[in-house]
């Protein structure tokens, strides 16, 4: 068993690499379905998308507060269907929808503390519930064209994206303790990061370089892997 969550970056900037993911989840899907277990077995797998935005109030130079909203680790729904994901029978016809999540998210992407509270706050308030089996492997991907910026702070101030590699910002290593809380042991959960190995510029548009994703890769070790976007 496998349980598959997707955190894609849903700011300004990713409509094209949104579309891209959209089109190419078929091939995900059919290479998921051509997978057989050491049993000889196909695997029995459920995927769910999430976004990098979370909600917080940003107070700007004159200390009037902005109320950022974000979709805090909650499971998109966006095409219809009877729950928050999709399980293995469900995934060919509508997991291509589900990826495309918009672009009116905050512009401060923070994939992994969403990460954080798809698997656990959003668990425990019922949202997420039922997602994470124990007996099943789980995967993260994550898709941005911005680094992490991750922070569990409710309040920021502006121009905080400067502060991303300290001052209040979380560890990206944290965020490997949490799943190995989450699984139990670090071989039941593996991660992939698609974003900015290098600053690097496509088709596509621009990405940023994500020093703070690749500290998470490197901190996870064999069981990550990191793509350029």
């Amino acid at each position: 068993k496998m349980d598959i969550v997707f955190v894609v970056d849903d700011s300004g900037s990713m409509g094209e690499e949104q579309a891209n993911l959209a089109a190419n989840f078929p091939k995900f899907v059919s290479v998921l379905d051509q997978t057989r277990a050491g049993n000889g077995n196909p695997i029995d797998y459920r995927v769910a998308v999430t976004t990098t935005g979370r909600s917080y109030k940003l107070l700007g130079p004159f200390g009037i507060p902005d109320d950022v909203k974000g979709d805090d680790g909650a499971f998109r729904n966006n095409c219809g269907g009877a729950k928050r994901w999709l399980d293995k029978s469900e995934a060919s016809q509508s997991f291509a929808c589900r990826a495309q999540v918009g672009t009116g998210g905050p512009s401060e992407e923070m994939p992994l503390e969403c990460m954080r509270l798809s698997l656990t706050e959003r668990v425990a308030d019922g949202t997420n519930a039922g997602f994470v089996r124990d007996d099943a492997l789980l995967a993260v991907v994550f898709l941005t064209d911005e680094d992490d910026c991750s922070f569990q702070a409710k309040t920021l101030n502006e121009g905080f994206g400067d502060l991303c590699e300290g001052n209040g910002a979380e560890a990206p290593e944290a965020y490997v303790l949490t799943l190995d809380q989450i699984k139990g042991d670090r071989g039941r959960w593996a991660t992939a990061v698609i974003a900015g190995k290098t600053q690097c510029q496509s088709s596509f548009g621009s990405a940023a370089e994500a020093k703070r994703l690749g500290r998470f890769v490197t901190a996870t070790g064999k069981n990550a892997v990191f793509s350029s976007i």
